[in-house]
Parts: C-alpha cells; structure tokens; sequence
C-alpha cells in the first residue's frame, strides 16, 4: 500500500464527501458519481460554470464502459487500447448509468484512466472504482501540478488532500479528444499529441 489514509479517504467519499489527489498529468479534485450533493460541492469549491461538465476517471477501462453506450466505435476501442492508462481523455456518448449532474445536461461525458499509482491505489480501494473529477483548482486559476499547490488551492475546500508519495504530476493537461460517428474532435491538445 502506497496510501496511507485509504481508509479515511473511502469514508469521506462514501459520505457526499471531495478529495483531492494527483494524477499523471495535473492534480484532480473528485467525488463518487452516485453523490450529487459531493459534485454540487466540487462546482461551488471551484466557482465552476454549470455548464461544464465533469469527467469520470478510474484505474482500469473497464470500469468506465458501463458509463457510456455501448457498443464501442472501432477508433474509439483503438484509442482506448492504445491510450489508456495515458493522458487522453475521450468524450463519448454516456449511458443511463451516468448522471446528467455529471455531464452538465449533456449526452456526452468524458472518460480517462491516469497512469499514476496512487490514483490507482485510490480507484481500487473505493466504492463503486470511479471518480467524478476535475482539476484542483479555481476556474480560470493554472492547474495543480505539485503537492504543495494543491494544498495551497484547495485548503479548507477539499475535505482531504492526498499526499503524492513521490509519484508526481506531469504538469501537462491531457488531451481531450471526442469521437463522433468515428470522427475525431480534438476539444484541447494536451500532452498526447494524435
């Protein structure tokens, strides 16, 4: 175990609550999807435009394709095999399971799998495997990229910050990409360049 607190963490999102923790790319703030009260709190921690969806993340793909409609496009399979866990997240079409106070009313959400061992130490270890994320940060603010400015951003917001234990953010944002029809969109280059 790389976590030290894991326990502490799995009660304060099993009860509506908002952590926040590196990944591979920026450091991200997340909730449990089914706690709507916990992702209200994320959008009036980060003074968040409503109109901005959050995404899902987790530690392996599977645990994100019950949140989006199946069957999966033949780019949209090649994008995850070749991608995930990287810095790519995919918009895709969401399923029933996923909330529209996740996706801002939209049909679509995005998903991604950071390649980052605490994240994934986290993921493992909490109900239901899936995070309802953001970065850590105030809207229109840079992104986290170390420890000591997640601290900074959202001291006395999040109900916890998770240490990094050595393994560190990147410091880029990763690339959003939707795919539509299998046509590709590319919403924000971030460090993976397709």
């Amino acid at each position: 175990m790389i976590v030290k607190d894991i326990e502490k963490v799995k009660n304060i999102l099993d009860n509506d609550g908002v952590i926040a923790y590196v990944t591979d790319t920026v450091w991200g703030l997340g909730c449990l999807p089914t706690s709507e009260k916990a992702v209200k709190k994320i959008y009036e921690i980060k003074h968040r435009e409503a109109q901005k969806p959050l995404i899902l993340m987790s530690s392996e793909a599977y645990r994100l394709l019950d949140y989006i409609e199946q069957p999966l496009s033949k780019t949209s399979s090649n994008l995850i095999k070749e991608y995930f866990p990287g810095a790519l997240t995919l918009v895709l079409k969401k399923s029933e399971k996923t909330p529209y106070y996740i996706t801002s009313g939209m049909d679509t959400v995005g998903i991604r799998v950071p390649n980052n061992p605490v994240f994934k130490e986290i993921c493992e270890n909490i109900s239901g495997h899936v995070l309802a994320t953001t970065s850590a940060n105030l809207s229109h603010q840079p992104s986290a990229k170390t420890y000591e400015q997640a601290l900074e951003n959202m001291k006395d917001l999040a109900d916890i910050v998770i240490p990094d234990y050595g393994y560190k953010a990147e410091g880029l944002e990763s690339t959003v990409v939707g795919i539509f029809d299998d046509e590709v969109k590319i919403f924000r280059q971030g460090a993976i360049h397709i």
